[in-house]
């Protein structure tokens, strides 16, 4: 069984199914990785710090209420969602990635660990039409573009601690790009997260569309 102890560390409280569900991932990922390269290969070895924590950054700014639907754009394998959704088995998640390789990987590891609040669809941004109470996304593009292409699916009405908008994983200086949105936005620095040096310059970034 994988040593899944980085993630206890910042989430004591994690279920049984959670800890079973996280646990699976690492072989399950090494194993399409060898198939598709959807993680670097150099970088398989990090998964959990790499990959699964620093999806779960997210889960340190907001905990999504029962009900939530959230929106995962650029996927790839299945980054932030696969993780946002262990965590939160009561929200459902949309997991929608442009490159039909990688959809079907994260597809695959959601059914085999058992995921029930997931729908992972080949998708761009732009065909995507239903209403979502957050979007999600972990370095995708500028946030310009993600606005751009995802605001038309931000629901009205809000259900959570946070207004409904975009949540995404972002590193280094993001003053420029977040400068047009400064009453609207906020971002949490992962360094005061976690204590592990991969986290420095790294943010959690907040808009509100």
């Amino acid at each position: 069984m994988a040593d899944i102890s980085i993630l206890q560390k910042y989430f004591p409280n994690l279920t049984k199914q959670q800890q079973d569900q996280f646990a699976r991932l690492f072989d399950l990922y090494k194993d399409w990785n060898e198939k598709i390269n959807v993680i670097s290969r150099k970088d398989i070895d990090n998964l959990y710090l790499h990959h699964v924590l620093h999806s779960l950054a997210i889960a340190k700014v907001i905990h999504f209420r029962p009900g939530t639907h959230i929106l995962d754009v650029g996927t790839g394998g299945g980054f932030p969602g696969i993780p946002l959704a262990i965590m939160f088995p009561d929200s459902a998640f949309t997991l929608i990635d442009s490159i039909r390789k990688k959809v079907g990987v994260a597809d695959a590891i959601a059914k085999a660990i058992g995921l029930e609040n997931t729908e992972i669809f080949q998708r761009n941004a732009m065909e995507e039409k239903c209403k979502y109470d957050f979007v999600v996304s972990r370095a995708v593009s500028h946030i310009d573009d993600l606005v751009k292409w995802t605001k038309k699916n931000i629901a009205a009405t809000p259900h959570n601690s946070l207004p409904n908008g975009i949540l995404c994983l972002k590193g280094g200086d993001l003053s420029n790009e977040l400068k047009k949105y400064a009453k609207r936005s906020d971002t949490w620095a992962l360094s005061d997260m976690f204590e592990e040096d991969y986290f420095e310059s790294k943010y959690v970034v907040y808009v509100q569309p």
